[in-house]
Parts: C-alpha cells; sequence; structure tokens
C-alpha cells in the first residue's frame, strides 16, 4: 500500500520561505516519478514540480520557476519541496504525487497516489 504524507505547510508572509516534505512508504519508488501539485479554493489543481525518483533532471511550472526547488532523499524516501520568495498566489492545498513511470508526468491524471494534502497560506 503505497503512503504519501505531506508535511511543513503553514502561514507565512510574502517573501518568506517553506519546505515541504513528502514522506513515501509501501514499495520501491526507484521507478517512479514524484510531482507536487496545489490546489486554490475555486480553482482546479495545478502541477507545480516533478522529478523523477532518484533523477537530475527537475520541472517546474512557470509561475514558480526559480523560486521553488524540488529535491529528494533516497535514504529517507522523501521528497522536499523548498519554496522562496513566497506570493500570496502561492497559497493553496499542496499536495505530493505518485506516478509508475519513466518519463515526464505534469498532469494530475497521469498519477496514480496522492498525499492528503498540506495547506499553504501567504499573508500579504
Amino acid at each position: 500500500q503505497v503512503q504519501l504524507v505531506e508535511s511543513g505547510g503553514g502561514l507565512v508572509q510574502a517573501g518568506g520561505s517553506l519546505r515541504l516534505s513528502c514522506a513515501a512508504s509501501g514499495r520501491t519508488f526507484s521507478d517512479y516519478f514524484m510531482g507536487w501539485f496545489r490546489q486554490a479554493p475555486g480553482k482546479e489543481r495545478e502541477f507545480v514540480a516533478a522529478r523523477r525518483w532518484g533523477g537530475s533532471s527537475t520541472y517546474y511550472a512557470d509561475s514558480v520557476k526559480g523560486r521553488f526547488t524540488i529535491s529528494g532523499d533516497n535514504a529517507k524516501n522523501t521528497v522536499y519541496l523548498q519554496m522562496n520568495s513566497l506570493k500570496p498566489e502561492d497559497t493553496a492545498v499542496y499536495y505530493c504525487a505518485a506516478a509508475r513511470r519513466a518519463n515526464y508526468a505534469g498532469r494530475s491524471s497521469e498519477y496514480e497516489f496522492w498525499g492528503q494534502g498540506t495547506q499553504v497560506t501567504v499573508s500579504s
């Protein structure tokens, strides 16, 4: 049973930083693509960032490029999303997701497993 558990959300002022963590368990993720998505109230879930487990290539939405960084710690089975220079428009519930595939996955429909989400609120 795959489990993804996010943590690290909270309330931060604009310009601040947060680091989200996604602890993965239940299987070996070496053949998985890991992604972060977010969903703001009244909006559709949108892609934020992704990387292949253990891989070096990373992918970002234009809205977060240069401010967010996705990384992973294989020993801890954890994926991170470092968020800097946060803006009020980054306010959303952030979800970690896993897709069993080797190629880039940028759509939520391509991911089979999801965490419960963690709230990020950026005040102006």
